[in-house]
């Protein structure tokens, strides 16, 4: 392809934000989902730390199957208005109905009442992730530029997940910690369909047309047999593992182990995740410079060291803990930044070497991966606390036998997973000369299908177009 092809093809900046939108409830969504709906189910609604974790193994047990199946339509929907933006705007009424009916549900819910609305909510956030990932993926063609955009990404969801996370701070004066909880909800909720707006009103989408338009089930099973394939799975589960560990324990963890209040523990949440405004961008530079997986391998490395230097800092100390959470919120946040960068590099691989586009089966199974590791954390962590006796109850005291039961799980589940996902890279092949190559070649091949449907509605300079 030519340079003044991949130009034309550059999104601004101002274009990639306004894709982007979806990634601020999305990741608001992730923090209040990790770390304050389960305590919220556990300590105010009263639902035993069993039963929410059990709640939340059986719903990634059945869910798990789902995302294949969401893959599989998406990589088969061709319309004039696009392939990823109606499934967008279905995925929208979904999510928010089953929000509120989680975020407001009534004291003593029964583990059915939760199973069926978390099945509910992860249907509409897999529409959600799904669509707007694989949508990425074609938005950006070029190693570098898809490094660039998916920086930019979790840069924006960095935004969202702050903003969720400042809204208990900002209410712990007059609130409750439950009404605190019950406000975040409101905001995503409110928050879903402007930011789904945004997204399929201006973003351009083109469907290409593969080499072998005919699919089959066992073209999909051949992706299990690749080893790029299963280096990603292993990896995205491991990275996602980890941080999902810390976070399920982390309110717990700061609280009874290291003394902070609640409010102080939010407000080192914050800064955690607010670190990703510069993590991401900064991981996205190196992954230019030293490849994608190597940037990955690094960011690992010194989460894992930083991670276990929490013990050693003084407790209840904000401003002695502050760097140690910047700094692992500006490695934890180039995970997923990398893990769905090489994922677009993968697809490209496989559709040039199988002839068709199965970038939306990719994604949705790492997506199916992330999930499982978030309510694998959930059951693993809740279940361990049950056995050491841990008592998660409002007001309780655990005894220091019970405390550093919950320090060991706190600490030596995220450090042990995060390690093994970034070995999951070592030996791999996959780098920029390589990707090069293989844009070349598909761009050659593309160049045979002019006739291809390309849907557009934001072209450089800014006019909507639509050509079929």
């Amino acid at each position: 392809m030519s340079d003044a092809r991949s130009a034309a093809k550059r999104l601004s900046l101002p274009a990639i934000l306004a894709f982007a939108g979806t990634s601020l409830p999305v990741a608001g969504l992730a923090v209040a989902i990790s770390v304050q709906l389960p305590r919220y189910f556990a300590s105010h609604l009263g639902v035993s730390l069993a039963v929410v974790g059990a709640a939340f193994g059986t719903v990634r047990a059945i869910d798990i199957w789902l995302d294949p199946m969401l893959g599989l339509a998406m990589d088969r929907t061709r319309t004039r208005w696009g392939r990823y933006r109606l499934w967008m705007i279905a995925g929208a009424p979904i999510l928010m109905g089953a929000l509120y009916m989680l975020f407001f549900a009534p004291e003593g819910a029964t583990s059915l009442y939760l199973i069926g609305w978390l099945l509910v909510m992860y249907l509409g956030l897999s529409i959600l992730t799904l669509s707007h990932s694989a949508w990425a993926a074609t938005l950006a063609t070029s190693y570098q530029e898809r490094s660039r955009i998916f920086g930019v990404l979790a840069a924006v969801g960095v935004a969202g997940a702050v903003a969720v996370l400042a809204i208990p701070i900002i209410w712990a004066k007059n609130h409750t910690d439950a009404e605190g909880v019950q406000a975040m909800g409101w905001f995503v909720i409110a928050l879903i369909p402007f930011a789904v707006a945004a997204v399929v009103a201006r973003t351009p989408e083109r469907i290409t047309r593969d080499s072998h338009d005919h699919f089959k089930l066992s073209d999909y099973g051949k992706l299990f047999t690749r080893g790029n394939v299963l280096r990603i799975l292993a990896a995205d589960l491991c990275v996602t593992l980890g941080p999902g560990w810390m976070a399920a324990l982390y309110l717990f963890f700061f609280k009874d182990s290291r003394g902070f209040t609640t409010t102080q523990a939010n407000f080192l949440l914050m800064l955690y995740i607010l670190a990703g405004f510069v993590g991401a961008p900064v991981t996205a530079w190196l992954a230019n410079r030293v490849s994608k997986h190597w940037a990955l391998i690094v960011n690992t490395t010194l989460y894992s060291l930083g991670l276990t230097s929490l013990m050693f800092m003084p407790k209840g100390n904000v401003l002695a803990v502050v760097p140690v959470m910047v700094i692992l919120g500006a490695l934890a946040s180039g995970f997923g930044v990398m893990i769905r960068a090489i994922t677009a590099d993968i697809g490209d691989e496989i559709r040039l070497e199988g002839g068709k586009e199965q970038i939306g089966l990719l994604y949705a199974l790492t997506n199916a991966t992330t999930k499982v590791a978030g309510a694998f954390s959930i059951f693993l962590t809740f279940n361990v606390l049950a056995r050491v006796g841990y008592n998660a109850k409002e007001g309780a005291v655990n005894t220091p036998a019970q405390i550093h039961g919950l320090e060991l799980a706190y600490l030596i589940g995220p450090v042990v997973f995060v390690m093994l996902g970034g070995a999951c890279f070592i030996g791999y092949k996959l780098g920029a000369e390589r990707h090069a190559e293989i844009r070349r070649q598909l761009e050659e091949r593309d160049a045979q299908y002019d006739e291809a449907p390309v849907i557009e509605t934001l072209t450089a300079e800014g006019t909507a177009t639509v050509k079929t």
